[in-house]
Order: structure tokens, then C-alpha cells, then sequence
């Protein structure tokens, strides 16, 4: 059994690279079992199954959207590993940890593909864990500078800066009209209605939404990704879970023939470029940090 210390050792860079490696190898995102959902209790309860060579696993997590207001995570979860061949378990990990993990390191990928590589000017929404591991894991690939922070609680706000602070980037609040000066925003928050306007963003931009996995939730508008393009992990996924793009979609329907994938980009199928990343985390992933994060502490 991994606790969240031992997940989190694994680290950005080596998150990132298994990723890409799993894509480089082959791993078919679109082939991926669908993620189900239960409304129960105080939030819902998420199964994410997945299964790659000789490795499956399924992550079970609990979202849970008073909790902060009880003093406790928004989300809890474990993580099983399982030999394929077999199905004997191989390990058990934290849930919420690897969900912290992998979730910016996506993120991360995504930036290091399509992102100028001088980007230094972030823009990040959101205090919470997601936030603060998006600003490290875009270090990783990215020379960040400067980090603007868009809260909607002036102490968190603040607190979190002075985080940053101590982690010796330059950090100050700011209101959603800093995306116009941002070479990265990375919107990581639980909104369900768009953050800025997307004719605010600058023309080499680079937008980063991971707050939902509903259809009818989304943090950037349709002028956004009309603008920008959508680069996705899967097309099904991003369809069916994406509120981002699904209302997008609505909006302008040729949008739905334009998704690009990271898989496409990482092997180098298309040249297109595009500059929002939409995430809504799969399976797959939590399956290859999940075994890299194994692999790791043997």
C-alpha cells in the first residue's frame, strides 16, 4: 500500500515522461472503458477502469463538494493495481494523491507540445491542490516567471501567493483580465460557467481547463476554443464528458471536426498546434503514473 507521500515522490518530470512514453508505445486513448458515475451521499462516487499490457487497474474516488466547508478534501480515493494476466492485485495507492499527480502532469504534456517554449507569463485560477500542482508541473516544462492568481476568496488568494512565494516564483493576486498578458492560463477551478472572455486571450496563448468532466460545466467559452482549437485526450471522452467542448459545439458545430489528440501530436500524425488543452482525466492515465509511481519505490 502507497501512501500520498510515496505517489507524490514519483515527481512532475517522470509523471510527464511516462505519460508520453505510454502514447510513443501505442496506448489507444479512444479504446479506453467509459468512466461511470453514482450520485450517493454528500457528492458521487467515480469508477475510472483501465487496462494496458500486462497491467489493469480501476481508481475509485469520492467527490464530495461540501467537504471543504467540513474541514475535509474535496475528493478522496484509492487506486488498485493489477497484474492483467492474473488480475492479482499488485498494489494499492492513494487515490487523491494520484489523481494530484497526474492531473497537472497531463496538463504538462499538453503545454510542452503545443506552448512556445519561452512561455513565462502564467495566469493560474483556482487556490486549491489542482492549482498549486498545475503551477509546479508547468514549471517543469515551461521557465515561469510570474504567476497571476485568480481567487474568489481574497484570503486564500493570498495564502496561496504567499505559497508561491515560498516556492521562489514571483506571484501576485490578479482579476481575469490578466489572461490578456498570460503566455499560459491554467483554469483549475470547479466553475461552471466560463472564467474570461476568450477575445481577451492573446494570440499565442496557451489555455489549460481540467475543473470538470461534465457536459454542462465548462470554464472557457465558445470564442475560446473557436480561437484556440482543442487539443484533447480523447475525441470520445472530450464529446461525451467535456462541457468545454460540448458547448462549444453547440455553438459553432464545426468545431467537432477540429479536435486534435494528444496521442495524434505525440506521435507526430498532424501538425496542427492547438492552443486550449481540455482535460477531464482517464483512466489510462492514473493506469501509467500508477505503474510508473510503482515501479518508482520498488
Amino acid at each position: 500500500m502507497l501512501d500520498a507521500e510515496q505517489v507524490a515522490s514519483l515527481g512532475f518530470p517522470r509523471a510527464i515522461a511516462a505519460l508520453r512514453a505510454a502514447l510513443v508505445a501505442g496506448l489507444d486513448p479512444e479504446a479506453e472503458p467509459a468512466r461511470v458515475s453514482f450520485r450517493l451521499g454528500g457528492g458521487e462516487i467515480l469508477v475510472m477502469p483501465s487496462g494496458a499490457g500486462d497491467l489493469a487497474g480501476v481508481k475509485l474516488v469520492g467527490v464530495a463538494p461540501g467537504n471543504p466547508a467540513r474541514g475535509l478534501p474535496r475528493i478522496h480515493g484509492m487506486y488498485v493495481l493489477f497484474d492483467a494476466p492474473s488480475l492479482a492485485p499488485r498494489a494499492i495507492l492513494d487515490g487523491a494523491a494520484l489523481t494530484a499527480l497526474r492531473t497537472p502532469a497531463v496538463s504538462a504534456l499538453g503545454v510542452d507540445l503545443v506552448a512556445p517554449p519561452g512561455a513565462s507569463r502564467l495566469v493560474v485560477f483556482g487556490t486549491g491542490p489542482q492549482a498549486l500542482g498545475h503551477v509546479r508541473a508547468l514549471c517543469a516544462v515551461r521557465p515561469i516567471e510570474t504567476v497571476r492568481v485568480v481567487g474568489r476568496d481574497p484570503a486564500r488568494t493570498a495564502n496561496f501567493v504567499d505559497r508561491l512565494g515560498r516556492d521562489g516564483l514571483r506571484a501576485s493576486p490578479a482579476d481575469a483580465g490578466a489572461v490578456a498578458e498570460a503566455d499560459l492560463v491554467a483554469c483549475c477551478t470547479t466553475a461552471r460557467e466560463p472564467l474570461f472572455p476568450g477575445h481577451l486571450l492573446g494570440p499565442d496563448a496557451v489555455v489549460v481547463a481540467v475543473g470538470s468532466h461534465e457536459p454542462d460545466a465548462r470554464e472557457v467559452d465558445a470564442e475560446t476554443v473557436r480561437r484556440c482549437g482543442a487539443l484533447v485526450e480523447s475525441r470520445s471522452a472530450a464529446l461525451r464528458e467535456a462541457g468545454d467542448i460540448v458547448q462549444a459545439i453547440a455553438a459553432d458545430p464545426a468545431i467537432a471536426g477540429h479536435l486534435t489528440t494528444f496521442a495524434d501530436l505525440v506521435r507526430g500524425d498532424v501538425p496542427t498546434r492547438p492552443r486550449l488543452i481540455k482535460t477531464v482525466g482517464m483512466g489510462w492515465e492514473d493506469l501509467v503514473v500508477a505503474a510508473a509511481v510503482v515501479e518508482s519505490v520498488a
